[in-house]
C-alpha cells in the first residue's frame, strides 16, 4: 500500500514543500527512510514506531519505505516525525480520509506528544503560498504561526488529537491570532529610557540622528563615560516597526529557534550585544546547513559591539560585507545560503588600552605606539563603514547632580518617527526605508545641498582627504539632520554637523 502527504522543510532561510511518501509490502519488518535524511531524520524511525505503539496503533509487520521528496535536498531535524506517523496510518488504512489540502510538521516524543520545532513560521508561509488549506503544528508553535492569513492553523498536543480530528471523532478548532494574542507576552518593550542619562547631549543628538536615518555609529570614550548606557537605550527611540519588518524578523528568530516564549510576532526592534569572544561563525551564522548568526538576528534592529578592538580581526572583518549589502552569504560545499541583515551597527571603544587618553583629569599610562596599535585594531575599511563617529567625554559632577530632567525616549522617538515618515514618502516604491540605505544614484538625487553648503563640503573634503564612501555618508547624514528639522533643503549647518561626525577618521590614520 502507498500513501503520500504534505510536509515542509527548511534549507537555510528558504522553506519548501516536502512530500512524505510511504510504501509497505513484503519483506522482513523494518523501516527505511530515503531522500537524503540526516541523522535526526533517520532517528524518526524509532520515535514513530514507539509513538504508534503508545498511541494504540499497530505498526505494520513488514518492510516500510519512507521517501522524503524532493530527494536531492538534504533533510534535517525532527520535523518529519508527525507526517511520517500520519502517512503510515494512511498507507495501512488505519486512517481513511482525504489529506491533499493538509500539511503536517512536528517532532514526536515516544508517547506521542508533539513537540515544538524551529522554523514553523517560515514553513507555514510556504504552505500558504503553495495552496495548502490546513496545517497541523505543535501547540507551542501555534502563536507564531497564527499571524499568517489565508490558512487554517491547528495546534496539536499529541498525535491522537490529529487522528481524532481527521476521523471527525473530536474536531479541533483552528487557532486565531486575536484569541492567542490576548495572553501574549511582551518582547523588547522594556528598553531603558534616555531620561536616565544625565549630560552627554552631543552623544544623544548623534544617536537620534543615527536612529532617524538608520546610520551606523561608533562611540569612543573613556570607561564610565556612558557608552554602553547610551547604546542600550537606542531601541527606545528607534522608529516603529512595520508589519512586514516584524514578520521578517520573527521568521528569522523562528528559524534560529530563538523565539521568546509566548510571543507570536516581534514588534519591537531587536537589540543584540554579543560578547567580544564571539566567533566569526557566531556573528555570520554557521552549521552544516547554516543557521542565522548575531548579524541576522539583529535584522531591522541594532547590533551592539562593545569594546570593539577586543573582537578578533576575523570577526570584525566578517561585518564588512553584511554592513554594505544588508545581507550575509555563507558558502558551503553543497550550496550557498543568504540571510538578510539590514541592521544598525553600534560600536563602542576606548581611545587607548588603559582608556584614559585625552581624559581631562586622569593620566594615560599608554605610549603613543601602544595607543596607535590599539586604534589600528579596527581596520580602515570597517571604520569607513561607520557613518557616525562620536567622542563621548566623561560626565562632570554638575551634570550628574543636576535636578533638571533629561528628555525622555518617548519625546525623542516622536521626532525620529516624523523624520522616518519623510524618508518613507521620499523613497516610496524603492524598497528602501531610510537614508542610510540609499543607493549612490538616490544619494545624488535626494541629497543635494545648497550651493553654499556644497562649496563648504568641497573645502572640507579637500582638507581632510575623505574617501568616496565617506563623501556619500556625509551627504546622507546631512539629509537626515535636515529631515529631523523638517527642512527640504540641506544647509551649511547640516553639512557641518555631518562632517563633525566623520572627524575621527584623522585619528585612525
Amino acid at each position: 500500500m502507498f500513501a503520500r502527504i504534505n510536509s515542509m522543510g527548511l534549507f537555510g532561510i528558504e522553506s519548501y514543500m516536502v512530500g512524505v511518501e510511504v510504501d509497505y509490502g513484503n519483506g522482513l519488518p523494518r523501516i527505511d527512510v530515503v531522500g537524503l535524511p540526516d541523522a535526526s531524520v533517520n532517528e524518526s524511525r524509532n520515535r514513530v514506531r514507539s509513538a504508534m505503539k503508545n498511541c494504540g496503533y499497530p505498526f505494520p509487520q513488514s518492510r516500510v519505505t519512507v521517501n522524503l521528496s524532493p530527494a536531492d535536498i538534504k533533510k534535517e531535524g525532527p520535523i518529519y516525525d508527525l507526517p511520517i506517523f500520519i502517512s503510515i496510518l494512511h498507507a495501512t488504512d488505519q486512517l481513511k480520509c482525504p489529506l491533499g489540502d493538509c500539511a503536517f510538521i512536528g517532532e514526536l516524543s515516544l508517547d506521542g506528544l508533539v513537540r515544538k520545532v524551529n522554523g514553523a513560521l517560515s514553513m507555514v508561509i510556504r504552505a500558504q503560498k503553495s495552496g495548502i488549506k490546513k496545517v497541523f503544528v505543535p501547540k507551542d508553535n501555534a502563536l507564531e504561526c497564527s499571524v499568517v492569513n489565508g490558512i487554517e492553523i491547528y495546534a496539536v498536543e499529541n498525535a491522537n488529537q490529529v487522528v481524532d480530528h481527521l476521523t471527525k471523532k473530536e474536531a479541533l478548532v483552528p487557532v486565531k491570532y486575536e484569541e492567542l494574542a490576548k495572553n501574549e507576552n511582551a518582547f523588547g518593550i522594556f528598553a531603558p529610557d534616555f531620561k536616565d542619562v544625565m549630560g552627554q547631549q552631543d552623544a544623544k543628538r548623534a544617536l537620534e540622528i543615527a536612529a532617524a536615518g538608520g546610520h551606523n555609529i561608533i562611540m569612543v570614550g573613556p570607561p564610565g563615560s556612558g557608552k554602553s548606557m547610551l547604546a542600550k537605550r537606542l531601541p527606545s527611540i528607534l522608529p516603529d516597526m512595520t508589519f512586514d519588518e516584524s514578520l521578517e524578523t520573527t521568521e528569522l528568530y523562528s528559524i534560529a529557534g530563538a523565539m521568546p516564549e509566548g510571543v507570536s510576532l516581534i514588534r519591537e526592534r531587536p537589540f543584540r550585544a554579543p560578547h567580544h569572544t564571539v566567533s566569526p561563525a557566531g556573528l555570520s551564522g554557521g552549521g552544516v546547513i547554516p543557521r542565522p548568526g548575531e548579524i541576522s538576528l539583529s535584522h531591522n534592529g541594532v547590533l551592539f559591539l562593545d569594546e570593539l578592538p577586543e573582537f578578533t580581526r576575523t570577526s570584525m572583518e566578517v561585518l564588512r560585507q553584511p554592513i554594505e549589502d544588508g545581507k550575509v552569504t555563507i558558502s558551503r560545499a553543497n550550496a550557498s545560503f543568504t540571510y538578510p541583515c539590514s541592521t544598525m551597527v553600534v560600536c563602542a571603544m576606548n581611545p587607548c588600552p588603559c582608556g584614559f587618553r585625552g581624559h581631562p583629569k586622569k593620566n594615560c599610562t599608554c605610549s603613543d605606539v601602544a595607543a596607535k596599535r590599539y586604534l589600528n585594531k579596527v581596520s580602515g575599511p570597517l571604520l569607513d563603514r561607520m557613518d557616525i563617529h562620536i567622542e563621548v567625554p566623561p560626565v562632570d559632577f554638575e551634570s550628574l547632580s543636576s535636578k533638571m530632567p533629561s528628555e525622555s525616549s518617548a519625546d525623542i522617538r516622536k521626532r525620529v518617527n516624523a523624520a522616518r515618515k519623510i524618508q518613507l514618502e521620499r523613497l516610496e516604491g524603492t524598497g528602501i526605508n531610510c537614508n542610510a540605505k540609499m543607493t549612490p544614484e538616490q544619494t545624488k538625487r535626494f541629497c543635494k545641498p545648497k550651493d553654499s553648503a556644497m562649496s563648504f563640503l568641497e573645502d572640507v573634503f579637500n582638507k581632510l582627504d575623505f574617501s568616496a564612501r565617506a563623501y556619500d555618508k556625509i551627504l546622507r547624514i546631512a539629509r537626515t539632520a535636515a529631515d529631523l528639522e523638517g527642512s527640504e533643503t540641506i544647509e551649511i549647518p547640516h553639512v557641518a554637523l555631518a562632517v563633525q561626525y566623520r572627524s575621527l577618521d584623522r585619528k585612525f590614520r
